[in-house]
């Protein structure tokens, strides 16, 4: 099992890469442009609209989850890193594995940030005062 999900991990991040680059989408946009320009010799039939609906659909439906595991790996990867920074910082340890908390621990965590955030910068906002008054 191990190797079909390295395999799924590796393959998912070399097509996140490739869809991300400028080639992929000039090649997409040419491909579209193909489509639209050979519309008169097929009539713009429903088979001629049908080729289009169903490429672009299957396309967008495999793309999600390759494109999801990537995202989630890289979710992963960097709390794994911020984890770490707070570790070895002289910051609260609470913070580690927040991302774990309920939806309303998270809100009522981050009000308490936000409340801290305003009393530090009053504070700086006094002291930057402070010392502009100070000759």
């Amino acid at each position: 099992m191990s190797n079909k999900s390295n395999f799924f991990s590796s393959f998912a991040t070399a097509v996140a890469d490739l869809s991300g680059k400028p080639f992929t989408f000039v090649a997409a946009l040419a491909l579209v442009l193909v489509w639209a320009v050979s519309g008169p010799f097929f009539g713009y039939s429903e088979t001629w609209q049908l080729v289009i609906n169903t490429t672009t659909t299957i396309i967008t439906f495999l793309m999600v989850f390759v494109l999801q595991n990537s995202q989630n790996r890289d979710g992963k990867a960097l709390q794994a890193k911020l984890d770490e920074l707070i570790l070895t910082s002289q910051a609260a340890n609470k913070f580690v594995g927040i991302e774990k908390l309920e939806e309303g621990e998270l809100r009522e965590m981050s009000k308490t940030l936000a409340e801290k955030a305003e009393c530090v910068e009053e504070k700086a906002d006094e002291k930057s005062a402070a010392e502009a008054a100070s000759p």
